[in-house]
């Protein structure tokens, strides 16, 4: 009989069989690698697809180009618009039947400029932001920030930016007022102290040399101007065509004295898409088809052409069908949706030692007790989440503990101090069955989240043995 290690307090480091230490430590330097240089969508999208590729999957594009059947064990690869990805492993069974699915997102909370972001106050040039996602603001000033995206100029061209990273690279900084004369401010609320608009970060100081005149003085943001054009040829104009974000500067890292964590920016959620990335990379001839989705704007509610609930996810599997069975009708399509499985994998919110009375304690994911089974999320009353059936929740631990992994089961935090939602609720709306299964964090949405490098090797286990023995 298998052995049911879903007993609370289970902790994975206790549990050689399930999580062999020497592989929990590479599985996570490569991860700690990946979330260093994975800093936006767009850079988690190239990263993946140039692995991918690497390692034999082809384009959706090119299998319709070529008029190409995909057959069992093909792997193919769907880009939507360079900020959304669908990795497909073509299995045995009719994909009438249903897949696999393990969902993720690969947007995390963040700052982008405005469209007119640069401004001159007081002898120096900024930049303006605007906040994306739920973030303590406070938390964001006085820290290293980088600056990371695209910009498409005027004639067309792209320029990837990402300034801040190298170790030579200047940094930026949104300021914060000194203690001497913050008396008003540290009287505010927590959610008062830093305004929106005043996340504005210094991009310079050092004003333009004389006009021909030789008498006014051109100011700061007109050298700032001038050092953008001849350094990446970029005009003012070009800041509204343009995606660029600031986020904290700076690797991922080991924390604790045993090394125990990985500490870094984005870990919500690209922990999770990052094993997940991992588990379909391994995944060879499956039963049924296996597809990891790595979707954008999950941090401001999936909206969007690149977020969930747009069509991007059923399009491509419509196509693939239609590959596949010469044709797709809409009922084909919504019977293959229906007949799916899911994990929503989406991070879990640890109790937190310091916060406990956040937490039900009888109902709390821990770190190091493995992956997070989470049956409903949502506001308060369920609001906004997706309530998994008793049915598929069994389902999911008969694969678990048949596969010898090491999990829990918990909520975002006691019911009415707040709560959240996940892409569960958008894969739900196709009638598939859907739960949200992920990786406990601590410091969720701050610029340095905590994640247990056990429960992710714990998650790539569970996510391999879902997409192999979920029928």
């Amino acid at each position: 009989m298998a052995k049911d290690l879903s007993r609370k307090n289970r902790n994975c480091w206790l549990e050689p069989e399930a999580c062999e230490r020497d592989e929990v430590l590479s599985f996570c330097s490569d991860y700690i690698d990946f979330l260093s240089v994975c800093k936006t969508e767009r850079e988690c999208v190239e990263y993946i697809q140039e692995l991918a590729l690497e390692n034999g999957f082809i384009s959706l594009d090119t299998l319709r180009k070529e008029g190409r059947k995909p057959v069992k064990g093909d792997r193919v690869l769907v880009n939507h618009r360079d900020k959304a990805m669908i990795l497909f492993v073509i299995g045995e069974e009719d994909l009438e039947r249903g897949i696999n699915l393990v969902g993720s997102h690969i947007d995390s909370p963040r700052m982008d400029l405005k469209p007119s972001p640069l401004y001159e106050d007081q002898s120096m040039a900024l930049f303006k932001t605007h906040y994306y996602g739920g973030i303590k603001k406070y938390q964001w000033t006085t820290i290293p920030l980088a600056l990371h995206g695209v910009i498409i100029k005027g004639n067309g061209e792209k320029l990837e930016i990402a300034i801040g990273e190298d170790p030579d690279d200047t940094v930026f900084t949104i300021t914060d007022l000194l203690p001497h004369l913050a008396k008003e401010q540290m009287e505010k609320k927590a959610s008062e102290v830093i305004s929106g608009e005043g996340l504005n970060f210094i991009v310079g100081t050092i004003p333009q040399e004389y006009n021909e005149d030789g008498k006014s003085v051109k100011g700061v943001k007109d050298a700032i101007l001038e050092l953008l054009k001849d350094r990446y040829g970029i005009e003012e104009e070009d800041f509204i065509s343009a995606e660029l974000t600031a986020v904290p500067a700076g690797k991922a890292t080991d924390v604790g004295l045993d090394r125990s964590l990985v500490g870094g920016y984005g870990q919500d959620d690209r922990v999770c898409a990052y094993v997940s990335f991992r588990t379909i990379m391994d995944i060879r001839e499956p039963e049924k088809t296996c597809a990891a989705v790595f979707a954008d704007k999950e941090e401001i509610g999936s909206m969007g052409n690149t977020g969930m609930q747009s069509a991007f996810f059923e399009n491509a599997l419509a196509e693939l069908i239609g590959l596949t069975n010469g044709e797709c009708g809409d009922l084909k399509l919504r019977r293959a949706l229906s007949s799916s499985s899911a994990l929503s994998a989406d991070v879990a919110a640890a109790v937190d030692p310091n916060y406990s009375d956040t937490h039900d304690k009888e109902n709390a994911p821990r770190l190091g007790n493995g992956i997070c089974i989470e049956k409903y999320t949502g506001h308060r009353g369920k609001s906004g989440g997706s309530d998994a059936n008793a049915e598929y929740i069994a389902r999911v631990r008969q694969v678990f503990n048949g596969g010898n992994i090491v999990w829990q089961s918990g909520e975002l935090g006691k019911v009415d101090l707040g709560g959240g939602g996940t892409i569960a609720q958008f894969l739900a709306n196709y009638g598939m069955d859907v739960v949200d299964c992920a990786i406990p964090v601590l410091n969720m949405h701050s610029p340095f989240e905590l994640a247990s490098k056990a429960d992710i090797y714990m998650a790539y286990r569970a996510y391999t043995a879902f997409y192999k023995s979920m029928k």
